[in-house]
């Protein structure tokens, strides 16, 4: 049952600490915020396992310069919340420099007294 503060609220600190995680490479924090069956569909549009998620931070091969987001759009139904938002970041990843600046709508899930991230996916401003 969720509390009765703000979910909405509850659940922007969650994509915060998200990004946090990733900027920070955390492993531990993404491991918490993401579900166990929750996925991130890539750029190019696969399925990417919150296992695979963690392996790609835990290999050292991933370094953020810049991570950054803006733009929210929270809706919370009932126990299941939708944030759209857009979010830069630069750094590299398994030895190429990258840029990224997309638009992203990610799911979360109150569960264990917590918000989870079940699926998020995120789509470049052209």
């Amino acid at each position: 049952m969720l509390p009765e503060i703000n979910a909405e609220a509850q659940t922007l600190q969650a994509e915060r600490d998200f990004l946090l995680a990733h900027l920070n490479c955390d492993v531990a924090a993404l491991d918490r915020l993401m579900a166990d069956e929750g996925a991130q569909i890539n750029s190019v549009g696969r399925v990417v396992s919150k296992a695979e998620v963690i392996a790609s931070f835990d290999s050292g091969e991933r370094h953020w310069d810049e991570a950054h987001s803006n733009e929210f759009r929270v809706r919370v139904y009932g126990e299941t919340a939708v944030v759209i938002g857009r979010w830069q970041a630069r750094g590299v990843s398994t030895g190429q420099a990258f840029e990224y600046s997309p638009r992203y709508l990610s799911v979360w899930i109150w569960r264990d007294g917590r918000w989870q991230m079940t699926v998020d996916q995120s789509t470049d401003i052209t």
